[in-house]
């Protein structure tokens, strides 16, 4: 009877502590939502459009 009451006690504390961490997510999700970042920095002159380091392999149109 004792084991059952452990296994239960872990199976209840797994969820609750998953519940937690989900609201917690939540949470951190709609702060990042809410900030306002700034804009990007300009581009300095002389660097191509496209500096992404796809654009910089050979193969890069497959």
């Amino acid at each position: 009877m004792e084991t059952l009451v452990v296994i239960a006690l872990i199976i209840l504390a797994t969820g609750i502590g998953m519940r937690w961490i989900h609201l917690l997510n939540a949470q951190h999700d709609a702060r990042i939502a809410a900030h306002r970042f700034s804009d990007p920095l300009p581009r300095p002159p002389g660097l191509p459009d496209d500096t992404s380091r796809r654009a910089h392999r050979a193969d890069a149109d497959r």
